[in-house]
């Protein structure tokens, strides 16, 4: 499958506030929706391998690049995850979606995922949070501090630094994670590689990309914020990891800190790269979890 194709879907893109355009790919007939937001460092032809099956079976499937990725605008701010679900939010909108969608994100993309859900939970009909930490739970917190498979977390927030060192190497630098996340390397073909780099090695790309963990600190403030002022989320949640994921053993317990209802899954043949390494189990996890809610 060429990899810009996403499986028949149409692209669109968006005016969601202060001169940022947001590019997304739509789908399918319905009469059930659901958004899918990709993670780092990808686009959301990440999704390519789902889409299909999801549309399959009754979906209509929104998927757009995030700020600052892929064929969207890479404005110098606004990675905060609570705007960033506002812009999603503005794709819904713009693709006429009015009922209560199943909201999907992978990575960054579930940190916005769930802000999406805070902000918005009468349009939120469920909530998967596919393999990642969240800003502001006591499980982010451990992960930060012990666990050194994160050490870019620290890395991509300092100032200048990482753009500096990784000007001109995009290629290397990126390969790390998606070879060493991975429970099966060779899962991301290498056309897929190439669009990813050529999104993140253009003008600002790398910047965008620092930018989303810069906004840790923000993030973790409106997470606790929202616990504090709102309580646990009622949106019923489904978590999953890779049974290789530094994540798989934390991914329940960190989001029972945040919801009512969480039902976890851990994915077989997987790594971090989950709608990659075995998208069938992903589809099915999910297809399950939205007849259950």
């Amino acid at each position: 499958m060429d990899s810009s194709e996403m499986n028949g879907m149409q692209w669109a893109s968006v005016d969601v506030g202060n001169g940022v355009r947001l590019r997304y790919a739509v789908g399918g007939t319905g009469p059930k929706n659901i958004l899918l937001i990709h993670g780092y460092p990808e686009t959301a032809i990440a999704w390519r391998r789902i889409v299909g099956p999801l549309m399959e079976s009754g979906h209509r499937v929104i998927a757009p690049d995030f700020r600052g990725a892929g064929g969207s605008t890479r404005p110098a701010d606004g990675y905060d995850k609570a705007q960033m679900a506002r812009d999603c939010f503005a794709v819904l909108q713009d693709a006429e979606i009015k009922a209560p969608t199943f909201v999907v994100g992978h990575d960054i993309g579930m940190m916005v995922a769930y802000a999406f859900a805070r902000q918005f939970p009468d349009s939120t009909k469920a909530l998967a949070v596919l393999d990642a930490p969240l800003p502001g739970t006591q499980v982010f917190d451990h992960v930060l501090l012990d666990d050194k498979r994160v050490w870019h977390f620290h890395f991509h927030q300092a100032p200048d630094i990482p753009e500096a060192l990784t000007a001109g190497k995009e290629a290397f630098y990126l390969e790390r994670f998606w070879h060493d996340l991975a429970y099966d390397a060779g899962a991301i073909d290498l056309a897929t590689k190439q669009r990813y780099l050529e999104s993140f090695s253009g003008p600002g790309g790398m910047r965008a990309g620092f930018q989303l963990y810069r906004a840790f600190a923000q993030d973790a403030a409106f997470n606790r914020t929202q616990l504090t002022e709102h309580g646990k989320t009622a949106v019923p949640v489904l978590a999953v990891a890779g049974e290789s994921s530094a994540f798989a053993p934390v991914m329940e317990r960190m989001m029972k800190e945040v919801a009512k209802s969480v039902k976890f899954v851990c994915l077989a043949r997987a790594g971090h790269w989950l709608a990659e390494e075995n998208p069938a189990g992903l589809v099915e996890a999910l297809l399950n979890f939205d007849r259950a809610n």
